[in-house]
């Protein structure tokens, strides 16, 4: 029974385990994502993160303590020039571990580690987070009010543009005034001599039928009694 275990030996050497966590640390510098056991990334994670953050100072001293671990030039100067960039304004935690299911052969719990900063798809879905507020009953009556405001704002010019006339309606009343005036003398002349005819037609026969006749007066009694 191992009492006092301080860290995971990962079944290696002491020089072994150094080699394995350096290349590592070296693949993760270079393209940012490698894929390996948990226990390796965990193991990793604490081997890597102190180096990122000697980083954020490029001093000769940091370089000459971060190379003594990594061996490798070009992890070098991929550190110190884009990650460290990436990095600055981040108070430590630069690693994320995502978890991907067990191996086939041997049943090991498998995952991704990867640094946090060069994963745009994550940054973009936490930005538009961030993005959205909570709302809360206090601002309702202020939101309910710059609203209403926005509202009337965008009403006033569709209310003044409906009371005025529009160009087109404007322009177009006076042809259909031209249009009534040159139809209505044609169709007063037209319709005039159909009228007087009718009532010519109907006058002689309303004569006719309506002259009562002449009653009797005293003198044609009198001429009546003298012929007698």
């Amino acid at each position: 029974m191992r009492h006092g275990k301080k860290f995971n030996h990962l079944g290696r050497t002491a020089s072994h385990r150094a080699a394995l966590l350096s290349n590592m640390a070296s693949s993760l510098i270079l393209h940012k994502r490698i894929q390996t056991t948990v226990a390796k990334a965990k193991e990793l994670r604490k081997y890597v993160e102190p180096m990122i953050t000697k980083s954020k100072t490029d001093s000769t001293n940091n370089r000459r303590v971060v190379f003594s671990y990594l061996q490798s030039k070009d992890a070098i100067k991929e550190l110190f020039s884009i990650v460290s960039e990436k990095v600055a304004n981040r108070p430590g935690g630069y690693t994320r571990i995502i978890k991907l299911g067990n191996r086939l052969g041997d049943n090991a719990e498998m995952c991704f580690i990867e640094l946090v900063d060069f994963n745009e798809t994550m940054l973009a879905a936490s930005a538009e987070k961030a993005g959205k507020t909570r709302r809360s009953r206090r601002g309702g009556a202020a939101k309910a009010t710059e609203t209403t405001e926005a509202a009337a704002a965008v009403a006033a010019p569709v209310a003044v543009a409906a009371e005025q006339p529009s160009a087109e309606v404007i322009e177009e009343a006076p042809v259909a005034e031209v249009v009534a005036e040159e139809a209505a003398p044609e169709v007063a002349e037209e319709e005039a001599p159909v009228a007087e005819v009718v009532a010519e037609e109907a006058a002689p026969e309303v004569a006719e039928e309506e002259v009562p006749e002449a009653p009797a007066t005293e003198e044609s009694t009198e001429e009546k009694g003298e012929d007698a």
